[in-house]
């Protein structure tokens, strides 16, 4: 994973709102393919302790390496909004899989290990071994 100041990257659609801000899907020209660019709020890119806080958790995911964990590809700011870039993952948005009142749990488990059960496990496996849970 790389930090860099900017960004070579053309801007895209917007994908969705993600814990940390916004989501938009981008293109870097250097590497082709769409990545998610995850933005920092702009309330929190005025807080110091939050950008600390985004780049630092960008980085623990960054240092796992798993099939159904999400790989970041770099940690980047760019006219003083920090974001990172990512694995694109294909499928639908997980508010219009999810109903308000939840999901029941066979299906959660369905829906985030389609392979096998096991994968699930493993993936938790390694990010509480990343400590990360």
């Amino acid at each position: 994973m790389q930090e860099r100041r900017s960004a070579p990257t053309k801007s895209l659609p917007f994908l969705g709102v993600a814990a940390w801000g916004e989501v938009y899907a981008a293109r870097d020209p250097r590497l082709s393919p769409t990545v998610p660019l995850k933005v920092l709020s702009v309330g929190d890119a005025a807080d110091q302790s939050q950008i600390s806080r985004f780049r630092r958790e960008a980085q623990a995911v960054a240092s796992l390496s798993h099939p159904n964990i999400v790989t970041i590809y770099s940690v980047e700011e760019a006219s003083g909004l920090p974001f990172v870039t990512m694995e694109l993952v294909k499928g639908r948005n997980l508010d219009v899989l999810v109903e308000t009142g939840g999901m029941a749990l066979d299906r959660l488990l369905r829906l985030a290990s389609p392979r096998s059960p096991r994968w699930l496990s493993t993936a938790i496996d390694t990010s509480c071994g990343g400590q990360l849970l």
